[in-house]
């Protein structure tokens, strides 16, 4: 089984000075969503789903539009929520983020001030992947590694691609390699706009683990598209 992480191209954060929630993609955004398009509608997908924001959906609709398939929102996949900064001064976000950066190590698990909290987001995510993978037939077993049997529903070939967030991806690839969760999972695992990552099961023989494939591939786009 294939998942393939596809993080959504650039977002515009802030217009005229003022701070935009769930924004949309910025020009190069849809220049980066067309060429990622044009990389993926090369492979086969079982399915396609997308994260409910805008960036995400509108990252996916060339991609859709070109082999004719339609969109599948899966709401799991949003991104961590941030606190209500729609229409404020663009300071006033950077000077959170900057002020979240000094907190200690424990302290980041509290997120900040407003919005969603980090070991909210991280069992949120944990929890729609757990799902998500039940669903195709893969549990996890009760074992300290990260051992998975397989059931009704499992197909080893099965690819998906899942349109989503550098911090939707981050948490969801630690838990499918079963690495110890962090508040600050998108730094551990830096995923740039329009890139692609891939995780892989293999076989054990008591059950199947994850391997990472791939991180924030981006050759398909110009040096000048490359974004962070």
């Amino acid at each position: 089984m294939e998942i393939v992480l596809v993080r959504h191209a650039q977002p515009q954060w802030v217009k005229d000075g003022l701070a935009v929630d769930d924004p949309p993609l910025t020009e190069v955004g849809f220049r980066q969503a067309d060429r990622l398009a044009e990389q993926l509608a090369a492979e086969e997908f079982d399915e396609i789903l997308v994260s409910p924001l805008v960036r995400t959906r509108q990252t996916a609709t060339p991609w859709l539009e070109r082999i004719g398939a339609p969109l599948v929102v899966e709401p799991w996949l949003e991104e961590i929520r941030n606190p209500v900064w729609h229409g404020t001064p663009e300071e006033k976000a950077a000077a959170a983020w900057q002020a979240e950066r000094s907190k200690t190590s424990t302290e980041r698990w509290e997120g900040l001030d407003g919005g969603e909290k980090v070991s909210d987001f991280v069992e949120r995510i944990n929890i729609g992947t757990s799902l998500f993978l039940e669903e195709r037939g893969v549990l996890r077993r009760d074992t300290d590694l990260p051992v998975w049997q397989t059931g009704p529903g499992w197909r080893e070939e099965h690819k998906v691609a899942l349109v989503c967030h550098a911090g939707t991806s981050s948490v969801a690839i630690c838990h499918m390699l079963g690495l110890q969760p962090t508040p600050w999972e998108w730094e551990r695992f830096h995923i740039a706009h329009a890139t692609v990552s891939r995780v892989r099961t293999f076989a054990l023989g008591d059950g199947v683990t994850f391997g990472l494939r791939a991180l924030s591939d981006d050759e398909h786009l110009p040096r000048d598209l490359r974004t962070a």
